[in-house]
């Protein structure tokens, strides 16, 4: 009953607050409604950005990750704060300077349109299909576990996972549809104080049960009894192999910080690039204690439940159940729907613009107002919640949510980010070009990971079977290296496609070098200590990487 009230009672307080702080903005506006007016501050940007990042297959799903590997996957988490650095310094000069809503947009500029038009598709097609989807299912596996659904409401597991599915999705459309960017960044401001304090209790509590009530004692213990599991570089068989740090690692951080719509909408709706660049900062510096939410707990739980658990996944609700006192479960119930509703409805939001800006202004309605784009852009997310969440009940057999989200997304992130760079490094280089890249990259990943791969992988095991090997941990290491970990693959066809582009713009070059005109929209004044305090968060990741190298 108490994690009912506080569920019922946090998400109402929310909801009243992120609706009178957008009272004043013009809904028949599409920058109003799709930015937020330009008048996000740097608190707002990074409390956003980084509940935006959190929702159940981070929290489940790393801390599952960190139960089978140790530590070496939080470079999921501490690599980001590099990549939002670059971003910072970078790219959000660039965006803003263009006075930029939407990242195809500048793709519409350095290319054409067509170019534009392709990578929405992709954005929105993978929202849907892959992203959307794997939100509403694995929140709602936490929120039926954590409420006990089936036996509150009398009905079955698969019952109680739907109506959990369609609560979710119709409580984010309304944040995200109706209230446009700045509700949803407001919101996700106050869900990330209490899913801080909430997160930081679990480990809090996880070392006192270890520990006989002492924190310290408990993480001396942990360290002293399983030292090889606090390695920051991961080994072959791993999900992130230490290798796989200076390939694909990166490319991925960069697309999801940098490009990633989802994303960096909550930055391009920054007042001025100072506000932008702090809001960056200040997300990149709280990413660095990411692992102590997302990669400690799952620690604890191997050494608390001996390795025993039948599935990795369970590890965090697990412990969760096992060392919160149960006063407090109701409250940390709340804060991680907090988060759950925060990553659904920021992606529905980023989809919406997209949608409304980059497909209907263009193509369906050029004479279109501005409140006739939010109208129809409404629409089409209210479309789009309803695809997602008849969607995501099927994915209830994907397996590793967090593993197939990271594999998945390869299909459109790293062609998008390699077009994105030749843009931005290029001045001569076609429309075609980018055309090319788009789909080569695409194309060859998908015959790459689910064709190729999975065949050599399949001949080396049945090969070593065959020669007599039967323990699971040799067969496991043969799979591991009959094929490319799918990060280096990522390197290996980022770098094929900036070739493919570069080898085209060198035979048919454009007319004209492309030059990014700045239109004044916002002050693009850079912030005046991004050197030193970027150099520091840099400087500190590293630090962390060469401490716990073993």
């Amino acid at each position: 009953m108490i994690g009912i009230l506080s569920f019922v009672g946090f998400t109402a307080l929310v909801g009243i607050i992120a609706y009178f702080a957008t009272r004043k903005t013009d809904e028949n506006s599409s920058d109003g409604y799709f930015l937020g007016g330009r008048s996000l501050t740097a608190g707002v940007i990074a409390g956003s950005l980084l509940l935006t990042n959190l929702s159940t297959e981070q929290i489940v799903g790393l801390n599952g990750s960190a139960y089978k590997d140790g530590l070496s996957v939080m470079a999921w988490e501490t690599l980001a704060a590099i990549a939002m650095v670059v971003t910072a310094a970078f790219l959000l000069p660039r965006y803003l300077k263009g006075g930029l809503t939407t990242v195809p947009q500048f793709l519409a500029k350095r290319f054409d349109v067509a170019t534009k038009t392709i990578t929405s598709g992709l954005f929105l097609t993978g929202y849907v299909v892959v992203l959307l989807p794997v939100i509403l299912y694995s929140g709602s596996v936490a929120v039926s576990g954590m409420f006990d659904v089936p036996t509150l409401l009398g009905v079955s597991d698969s019952t109680a996972l739907v109506i959990c599915i369609w609560g979710i999705g119709i409580i984010g459309s309304i944040y995200a549809v109706f209230g446009g960017l700045k509700a949803v960044a407001v919101s996700d401001s106050i869900n990330a104080i209490g899913l801080l304090a909430g997160g930081f209790l679990i480990p809090i509590f996880g070392l006192m049960a270890i520990g006989d009530g002492s924190v310290f004692g408990g993480l001396d213990i942990l360290m002293s009894t399983e030292p090889e599991r606090f390695d920051s570089t991961g080994n072959t068989g791993q999900e992130v192999p230490f290798s796989t740090i200076f390939t694909g690692m990166m490319l991925v951080q960069l697309f999801y910080w940098g490009t990633n719509q989802q994303i960096i909408q909550r930055a391009l709706g920054a007042k001025n690039l100072a506000e932008g660049q702090k809001g960056l900062l200040l997300a990149a510096f709280f990413k660095i204690l990411g692992p102590l939410i997302l990669v400690l707990p799952g620690m604890i739980a191997y050494h608390y439940f001996e390795g025993g658990l039948a599935s990795s996944d369970l590890a965090y609700p697990e412990l969760v159940r096992a060392v919160l006192p149960k006063p407090l479960v109701g409250f940390f119930a709340a804060v991680l729907f907090g988060a759950i509703l925060s990553s659904f409805n920021s992606v529905l939001n980023s989809s919406v613009t997209l949608f409304g800006i980059d497909i209907y202004q263009q193509h369906i309605n050029k004479a279109a107002s501005e409140k006739t784009i939010v109208k129809y852009g409404k629409i089409f997310g209210v479309i789009l919640a309803f695809a997602a969440m008849f969607i995501a009940p099927l994915i209830a057999n994907a397996g590793s949510l967090f593993g197939y989200l990271q594999e998945i997304n390869g299909i459109y992130s790293i062609p998008i980010f390699t077009i994105i760079v030749v843009g931005y490094l290029t001045k001569r280089v076609p429309a075609i070009a980018a055309k090319i890249g788009i789909f080569s990259g695409s194309i060859l990943y998908i015959i790459s990971q689910f064709w190729l791969g999975p065949n050599m992988r399949e001949s080396a095991v049945e090969a070593a079977k065959a020669s007599g090997v039967t323990d699971p941990a040799a067969l496991g290491l043969v799979e591991a290296d009959a094929y490319p970990h799918y990060l280096h693959i990522m390197a290996i066809l980022f770098v094929a496609n900036m070739i493919i582009m570069l080898i085209i713009g060198y035979f048919k070059p454009r007319a004209t070098p492309f030059e990014l005109e700045y239109t004044k929209q916002v002050d693009i004044v850079p912030y005046k200590h991004i050197k030193v305090v970027g150099f520091a968060i840099i400087a500190i990741v590293v630090s962390i990487y060469i401490y716990f190298a073993k």
